[in-house]
């Protein structure tokens, strides 16, 4: 009997792991006849694991989604990564998971061996949260917005700007980015002809959704997450300003300060920079931290302040 119960558990663990099996490679794995692997499936599927079954020379096995949810078996990594990963959704972030996130950790606690509690015992102790004052977002929305990107249907939501202006977006999602905090929808704006990235807790779905949309090459050659760090970098911010650099984009990008900043080439030996900031003044005096030459192209008043802090300069060393 224990021989047989382990020998579900291997099976188990098999089919969890992979889409699909043949009998003839589930009996090599476990050393079993094809006929002991009928038996064991059937064992399991009365235990309530919808284990599918595929006749003919290409079927095999496959354990699919049931009506109530079956024990999971993890490896030793894959338990301590979730144990981790509750405890820091218990700490906030998606409105409403705290308290689920905190029973379903003392469960996983309560069963783990003594040598996996241990790690995730002292990843906890040794690990600070700052919690941050970053809106948390209902996770209906992020599965609503999540399974329209999946089945490739458009959304429609209404959306508040950072500068308070609301308006109402026909969308096709993409991705769901989260960054410090915050989660950022990256889609196709419809409407705009262009690629757009929204802040989720600003969003308010409309139902129905829209119609189907075919697939679309991703921006920033397909490394969503650089894109919203660049967008962050610059949407967030009271003042954008534009600037041609005399040096190469690749030159730019290699600087400590340009690695998540907004850069085309415009040239072999020039590129436009695009920045965010909330002073003109701050503005100005960091494109100086680049030691490039380089020319405002806007905002009128951008240039304004570079100019003022060249003569501020200027003067300093004036008399010597």
């Amino acid at each position: 009997m224990l021989e047989t119960s382990a020998r579900l558990l291997k099976l188990l663990s098999l089919l969890q792991a992979h889409r699909e099996w043949t009998g003839p490679e589930l009996s090599r794995r476990l050393g079993v006849t094809t006929r002991t692997i009928r038996n064991d499936v059937e064992r399991l599927r009365s235990l309530g694991y919808p284990v599918h079954a595929t006749p003919g020379a290409a079927g095999g096995y496959r354990l699919g989604a049931g009506a109530a949810l079956p024990p999971l078996l993890l490896d030793d990594e894959e338990a301590v990564a979730v144990a981790v990963g509750l405890g820091r959704a218990a700490g906030g972030g998606v409105r409403g998971i705290e308290e689920t996130s905190v029973r379903a950790l003392a469960k996983l606690e309560q069963v783990l061996p003594s040598r996996l509690r241990h790690r995730v015992g002292a990843l906890n102790a040794y690990t600070v949260q700052i919690p941050g004052e970053t809106p948390s977002v209902p996770p209906e929305l992020l599965t609503t917005i999540a399974n329209a990107a999946r089945d490739r249907e458009r959304l429609r939501f209404d959306y508040t700007g950072h500068d308070g202006a609301e308006s109402v977006r026909d969308v096709e999602p993409h991705r769901l980015v989260h960054r410090r905090g915050r989660w950022y929808l990256v889609g196709f704006d419809v409407d705009r002809q262009d690629w757009r990235m929204f802040r989720v807790d600003r969003i308010t779905p409309r139902v129905p959704s829209g119609p189907r949309f075919g697939p679309r090459e991703l921006p920033a050659d397909g490394d969503v997450a650089a894109y919203v760090e660049r967008g962050v970098n610059t949407a967030m911010w009271r003042h954008r300003g534009t600037i041609l650099l005399r040096a190469s984009a690749e030159r730019v990008r290699g600087l400590p300060l340009g690695g998540n900043l907004e850069v085309e080439p415009a040239g072999p030996d020039a590129c436009v920079l695009t920045l965010g900031g909330d002073d003109l003044n701050g503005m100005a005096a960091w494109i100086g931290f680049l030691d490039l030459d380089f020319e405002v192209l806007d905002p009128p008043e951008l240039a304004e302040a570079v100019l003022r802090l060249s003569e501020r300069y200027r003067r300093a060393v004036s008399d010597r």
